[in-house]
């Protein structure tokens, strides 16, 4: 069953989050928007998948090494955005890669797949 990026923070509200995926970060960007960070040991491949299905878009291929989709939520509005509203899949998964680090205090972790995500201002 989705998760519904409300009941981790309100800025999130009806923003679809990958089951499992953990948060790692947040901050402010400024003008309104937050930006989130999510980790998971799931293959890009899966998550890219999951996004496509939830949110009824193909996306748009931003890199091919590392792997990296874009996912719009929205349109950007220069005159009120820092970033482009949106949810952006990782693969750190790459054969040179041992994963994305993610330190809190003095535990690390290394997540395969990383997603962030601006949503839309409302």
């Amino acid at each position: 069953m989705p998760q519904d990026g409300g009941t981790i923070d309100p800025h999130l509200a009806g923003v679809p989050i990958y089951p499992g995926a953990e948060l790692l970060s947040s901050f402010d960007g400024g003008r309104g928007q937050w930006v989130f960070t999510f980790g998971t040991d799931m293959p890009f491949s899966d998550i890219t998948a999951y996004y496509k299905t939830q949110l009824r878009s193909s996306g748009t291929e931003v890199f091919r090494v590392p792997l990296m989709q874009q996912f719009d939520l929205g349109q950007f509005k220069a005159e009120t955005m820092t970033y482009r509203p949106g949810v952006v899949v990782k693969d750190y998964s790459s054969p040179d890669s041992q994963g994305y680090l993610h330190v809190a205090g003095t535990t690390e972790k290394r997540f395969r797949t990383v997603i962030q995500i601006v949503p839309a201002t409302k």
